[in-house]
């Protein structure tokens, strides 16, 4: 097992709209792809310098095979859709293995 884990620093002038956003649209049209069994959403607690409010956006997937598909197959277009945020946020993504679970 995999996570695909997106970590969002948003502005705090758009963070409520971003908010209902990736809750009502974008977590749901991730998981439509089909690539994902789930997704949690995590407020990071630490303050950051530059400000804003930073989130988690762990979405499991069952290989790497499946995260690649993703990536070539929907990532651009889903992307796409948080133009309307453009310049009001900054996102990076990391892969993780799940090595074990208790």
């Amino acid at each position: 097992m995999y996570i695909y884990n997106v970590t969002i620093n948003v502005e705090e002038t758009i963070h409520e709209k971003w908010l209902v956003w990736m809750k009502e649209e974008h977590i749901p049209d991730m998981l439509a792809t089909g690539k994902f069994s789930n997704a949690l959403m995590t407020k990071v607690l630490v303050e950051e310098e530059m400000g804003g409010v930073t989130y988690s956006v762990q979405y499991t997937t069952d290989s790497k095979e499946t995260l690649q598909q993703y990536y070539t197959q929907d990532a651009e277009q889903l992307r796409a859709k948080s133009n309307i945020f453009a310049g009001k946020f900054v996102a990076f993504r990391t892969e993780l293995e799940i090595i074990s679970q208790q």
